[in-house]
């Protein structure tokens, strides 16, 4: 979690401590979240990204659709299905544009699960594992 995301969720938390009406709590809720949704809108994120094939090609994603690793596609702990974005490579100063279809990474000190075709497009030749990344929102569905 950034730290914009740890500040807006901190300070939700403390204004609704704060809060003893139910009705007013719930307009601050909503409040929140909206400015939460559209500041971060063009935001650019950086992370670990990894990439994932064989394992799951044919599987259903958390979207429902079935994952193809020779497709542009991601998968993301919390941008909605949908997500146009524009992932780059920091080592080698590529870039692919990946629609996010799926849910994870799962593993620690990881933000992106890029499908086996557009991780290899950016990464590093004959390379494997994960890469430093820069992560752009273009389209938010």
């Amino acid at each position: 979690m950034k730290w914009q995301e740890k500040f807006c969720h901190f300070y939700f938390l403390y204004i609704c401590s704060l809060l003893k009406f139910k009705i007013m709590r719930k307009v601050i809720i909503m409040l929140l979240c909206l400015f939460t949704m559209y500041s971060f809108k063009n935001d650019v994120i950086t992370g670990k990204a990894s990439y994932y094939g064989e394992n799951h090609h044919g599987r259903k994603t958390a979207s429902g659709e079935i994952f193809n690793m020779y497709k542009y596609t991601a998968a993301h702990k919390y941008l909605k299905f949908g997500t146009i974005i524009k992932v780059t490579s920091l080592e080698t100063d590529k870039s692919v544009i990946v629609r996010i279809n799926d849910r994870g990474p799962y593993i620690k000190g990881r933000d992106l699960d890029l499908s086996k075709t557009a991780f290899f497009e950016i990464a590093p030749k004959k390379y494997g594992g994960s890469i430093n990344i820069k992560i752009e929102i273009i389209k938010k569905e």
